[in-house]
């Protein structure tokens, strides 16, 4: 992998200072519309002319266990490499019925190229077939039909791999796998210890995270630059490794699961500091700082979340609600009705002023067809309104100041985001649920179903021991009955 840059050299088109991307300009198309800034549309790489094939690379290493050293042991070579690399890619042991189909494939590349193009030949082999491009697991002859049953050690491997590493297992998990040892009383938690070490667990860190605090959806949101002037390309992607550096310290550090909520340090660069106005942080590095006092503690104050929530002109209290209903309280409110009214003008129709955005939502909350779904997602928006579209700190909007007290269904009175935070772990078991049963739908790939709820509290119930440690969780999923067993086929 190389970093290919580009840069335009007619330094007369570049005023002096610091060099740093237009405000608002987010995208070619829109610097190509406004004339805004000049843009690259494509880089062409040609080459390597006259290249020659590496004698000797960490993946040749990995894909050769053995080379010959003449004609006569060829045959052999092709042998052990093949075996290796089918029991790698059909994550089990390998028999010679195996590897015969993929002798004949060596061979047949062999003829026309030798030993490597033989090997090629019956990799393209490996690579098509169905154990490779499935994971296939099989109902036992001795069960019967629509039965629960515990899968096998090496399906549990796979399980187990995918999960932690969106991979293939490697050599040790196979290795247990295959003598019945993986489940074995402490070897399980050393290999959940081992591969959450292991680089590949960034898999797991990435997708999961950005499946369940929609993360991913930072890539693609696109605020109007004529509400949002500070925001472009350094911005977005700031946030998004704002974010991603602080779930990856929770999960490396093992801290509880409540410490996305209640953590005091975020991890910043000087763009995104000087937009939180958190002072003394210079250079384009990220590093780890205290927000204690500033009101970004926790991922309430992340301004990849709080983004991606809003608006592209403005923020939204019901958008923002709904997320912390769905994703940190796992009680999303029913669908909205057909034909629902859109949200008042901002123009008060009887003075000269703006109205503020809880009183045009007071007016929309009128419709007894709107009020009750908003009255339980408003007011968890309504806590975080001193944050703007994107993420910015405010104390009025339009020349109105913002008020960010709420009060829930019940009478509970909070304000802010941290009565927001307070409230939120004051549901400190009903958090921790939410984020196992998100976890728990990861790791097996399907929504969390009503028969997988004793699952779901019994894993919160041993992880309260461990004050909801990441480990501890991951390893109640695993050791979980859905996680462990399937149904076999209906007759």
């Amino acid at each position: 992998m190389r970093l290919v840059s580009a840069g335009f050299l007619d330094r007369r088109a570049v005023t002096e200072g610091v060099l740093e991307p237009r405000p608002g300009v987010s995208s070619l198309a829109y610097s190509r519309d406004r004339n805004a800034a000049m843009a690259l549309e494509s880089i062409e790489i040609s080459g390597p002319y006259g290249a020659t094939t590496p004698e000797d690379t960490p993946s040749r290493r990995r894909l050769f266990s053995c080379y010959p050293s003449s004609t006569v042991e060829e045959d052999i070579c092709a042998a052990e490499v093949l075996s290796t690399l089918s029991r790698r890619a059909f994550r089990r042991p390998v028999s010679d019925e195996d590897v015969e189909p993929l002798l004949s494939l060596y061979e047949e590349g062999q003829r026309e190229g030798g030993f490597e193009a033989g090997i090629q030949f019956a990799l393209r082999g490996i690579l098509i077939d169905p154990e490779f491009l499935f994971r296939v697991e099989q109902d036992p002859a001795d069960v019967g039909a629509a039965t629960a049953y515990r899968i096998s050690d090496l399906e549990f491997a796979s399980r187990l791999s995918f999960f932690l590493w969106s991979s293939l297992p490697d050599d040790e998990l196979v290795d247990l796998a295959a003598r019945d040892h993986l489940r074995a009383t402490g070897t399980l938690e050393q290999q959940i210890a081992r591969m959450l070490r292991d680089s590949r667990s960034n898999a797991f860190i990435d997708n999961f995270f950005g499946q369940w605090l929609l993360l991913r959806n930072m890539r693609t949101v696109a605020p109007d630059p004529e509400a949002f002037l500070d925001f472009d390309e350094n911005l977005r992607d700031a946030m998004e490794r704002e974010t991603e550096l602080f779930v990856d310290s929770q999960v490396r550090d093992d801290r509880s699961v409540l410490d996305l909520l209640r953590s005091d340090y975020t991890f910043l660069n000087e763009r995104l500091a000087r937009h939180y106005d958190v002072p003394n942080v210079y250079g384009n590095h990220f590093r780890r700082v205290a927000v204690g006092g500033y009101g970004r503690g926790g991922l309430l104050g992340h301004g990849s979340i709080l983004t991606t929530t809003s608006y592209p002109n403005r923020t939204s209290p019901t958008k923002r609600g709904l997320w912390v209903l769905e994703n940190l309280l796992g009680s999303p409110p029913p669908p909205p009705p057909p034909e629902v009214p859109g949200l008042p003008d901002a123009d008060h129709p009887d003075e000269a002023r703006v109205r503020s955005m809880r009183e045009r939502m007071e007016v929309h909350r009128t419709s007894p067809v709107c009020a009750s779904c908003h009255v339980l997602m408003d007011p968890l928006g309504f806590s975080l309104e001193n944050f703007d579209g994107i993420g910015a700190w405010r104390m009025a909007e339009e020349g109105t100041p913002i008020d960010a007290s709420s009060t829930l269904p019940d009478g509970s009175a909070f304000e802010g985001s941290a009565g927001l935070r307070d409230v939120l772990l004051g549901e400190e078991e009903r958090f921790v649920e939410t984020v196992t049963e998100k976890l728990l739908t990861y790791a097996l790939g399907r929504g969390v179903e009503y028969y997988d709820a004793p699952a779901v509290r019994q894993i919160t119930r041993d992880a309260a021991t461990s004050d909801y440690r990441w480990t501890s969780m991951i390893l109640g999923v695993v050791e979980s009955t859905p996680f462990q067993m399937r149904r076999s086929r209906e007759p």
